[in-house]
């Protein structure tokens, strides 16, 4: 998977601020730069996380599949603390 967009980076940091729910001590243009920053990470760390998949998952599993299984991860790891 390539880096997102513009764009697309644009649309994340928008709806994430329509979804904050608290306040920040950062401004608008920080906020976005941590935007791109985790995007450009996702992009330099995606064969690193693939090669610590297991086998058969590694090779039967598409890039969707894989991303999905990373986000349900991270996304439980934050909801439990």
């Amino acid at each position: 998977m390539a880096v997102l967009s513009d764009a697309e980076r644009f649309a994340l940091w928008a709806q994430w601020m329509q979804d904050n729910t608290g306040p920040i001590a950062i401004t608008k243009a920080e906020l976005r730069a941590a935007f791109n920053a985790a995007d450009q990470w996702a992009e330099d760390n995606a064969a690193s996380c693939n090669t610590a998949l297991p086998q058969p998952a590694r090779a039967s599993l598409t890039a969707t599949q894989k991303a999905r299984i990373l986000t349900y991860v991270i996304r439980r790891r934050f909801e439990i603390g």
